[in-house]
């Protein structure tokens, strides 16, 4: 495996900082002490500039090139943590009961430093490269936030580039593909009034849990019956709570879930749907119905030719039959779709081997990863802009 020599070379020490941030979980935008510790490398590193602060406590490293150029090469790494009890029973698992590293976002920060110092230590490129930590993207929208304070338009990030870690994809490969490679994720709230009675006098009652369930049914009809096969949409309801005990039908009741889809017409037709299902279920019935939907992460849309150049970089690092250019695109989220709305860039996908899934209690990094996700990036900046 063709990884860079000086990269190989340090990879026990960022494995080692991979485990310290494994150790030390932080969540949403309360990553203050992994921040700090990214600055403060950063800083050690000899970055041109270092910030603090932005969206919040995102870090961002400026490395310029041993030669001046008009571009500028972002890469991005998440830094949060989940709210998971791990079960790993690894040496350095969470310190810290009830959070955990579950989806490897200490993998993406440790091995992002290791080319932030790898890059300021060689600097053989024409250009400037900007390595981006951000917060809170389970769910939290630290990109969004960073690009608020003006990450884009601050550093002058002409191109965006992210990497995630997959489970099951062997560690030495890579995946990705042009166009949609990840799901707009929208969740909703549904809440029903009925009529509340004795149990053993249903007559006198407008049931919610029965109406409840009839709603769970004919949501799953979205799909099947609405969405064109070809296209692709989950809807998911993942709550459900109605009544305090066995003897009470209850007046009120509550539904939540999440939508997934790849195409704005499927997504919007998914939340008309929605609306309809629940009125028209609760008119059947003589119940009230409220639908609260919150549209959340955009599509991850990769651009074609940033797609194929990191495509390329990639198959140098690995070769190219180790590179699947036309995964299919996973329904999971990412906010680094936020980042792509905003410069041209791509997500790529590297193999994590044979582990536990993402957001698993008994999930792990694979540190065998560090040294070719480094040079990937190592890569990515001295053939995007060569000195």
């Amino acid at each position: 495996m063709p990884v860079v020599n000086r990269i190989a070379a340090f990879s026990d020490e960022i494995a080692a900082w991979r485990r310290d941030f494994h150790e030390h979980p932080e969540l949403d935008y309360d990553v203050h002490r992994t921040a700090g510790v990214v600055a403060e490398k950063l800083k050690a590193f000899g970055c041109d500039e270092v910030v603090t602060g932005l969206g919040r406590t995102g870090v961002v490293g400026v490395i310029r090139g041993r030669l001046p150029g008009s571009k500028v090469v972002g890469m991005r790494a998440d830094m949060d943590a989940l709210p998971i009890l791990e079960a790993t029973g690894k040496p350095y698992a969470s310190k810290t009961p009830g959070k955990m590293h579950a989806c490897g976002h200490d993998g993406h920060t440790a091995m992002l430093l290791g080319a932030a110092k790898y890059l300021a230590e060689t600097r053989n490129f024409a250009g400037t490269a900007v390595v981006i930590f951000q917060p809170a993207e389970e769910g939290g929208g630290g990109a969004r936030e960073m690009i608020l304070d003006g990450l884009m338009e601050r550093f002058g990030v002409t191109e965006v580039y992210g990497m995630h870690n997959m489970p099951g994809l062997p560690v030495g490969a890579f995946s990705m593909r042009s166009g949609p490679i990840m799901a707009a994720a929208d969740r909703f709230t549904i809440e029903i009034e009925g009529k509340g009675a004795h149990a053993a006098r249903p007559h006198g009652s407008i049931d919610v849990v029965f109406i409840l369930s009839q709603i769970v049914t004919a949501l799953q009809g979205i799909v099947a019956r609405n969405v064109d096969p070809l296209a692709s949409a989950v809807v998911s309801t993942t709550f459900m709570r109605a009544g305090e005990t066995f003897n009470v039908l209850p007046q009120y009741g509550t539904l939540k879930g999440t939508v997934r889809t790849l195409d704005p017409e499927v997504q919007d037709l998914v939340q008309h749907r929605i609306s309809e299902i629940v009125q028209g279920v609760c008119a059947m019935h003589g119940a009230k119905g409220t639908v609260d939907y919150v549209r959340g992460y955009p599509v991850t849309l990769n651009h074609d030719a940033q797609t194929r150049f990191a495509g390329q970089v990639a198959g140098e690092v690995v070769g190219a039959e180790n590179v699947d250019m036309s995964v299919p695109p996973v329904m999971g989220a990412e906010d680094f779709s936020y980042m792509l709305e905003r410069r041209p860039g791509a997500m790529i996908f590297m193999g994590n081997g044979d582990t536990a899934g993402l957001h698993h209690h008994e999930y792990d990094f694979s540190d065998e990863a560090i040294p070719v996700g480094v040079s990937y990036w190592a890569r990515l900046v001295e053939t995007a802009m060569p000195a």
